[in-house]
C-alpha cells in the first residue's frame, strides 16, 4: 500500500470535501481517503498496483480542483 497527499490551492467547504472524497474513492485501488479543510489536504492510501498518484490528481482536476504540483509526465 501506498500514502498519497494532494495539496488543494481552492478555499474548501464540506462540500468541497464530500466532492474531494467522491473523485478519490472513483479511483481504482483507493483504500481510504480523508480530507484535511484547514490544510487543504487529500490524503489516501491506495494499491500501487492499481493506482497511482497521477489517477488521484486527474480526478481531482477532472472535478474542478486547483492542486499544487500536478503530475507531469
Amino acid at each position: 500500500m501506498e500514502t498519497g497527499k494532494i495539496r488543494i490551492q481552492d478555499e474548501l467547504s464540506l462540500e468541497d470535501a464530500d466532492k474531494i472524497l467522491q473523485a478519490l474513492h472513483g479511483v481504482w485501488g483507493v483504500q481510504r481517503a480523508e480530507v484535511d479543510l484547514e490544510n487543504k489536504e487529500a490524503r489516501f492510501i491506495y494499491d500501487k498496483l492499481a493506482a497511482s498518484l497521477h489517477d488521484f490528481q486527474h480526478a481531482l482536476l477532472d472535478t474542478g480542483y486547483h492542486i499544487d504540483e500536478p503530475y507531469k509526465p
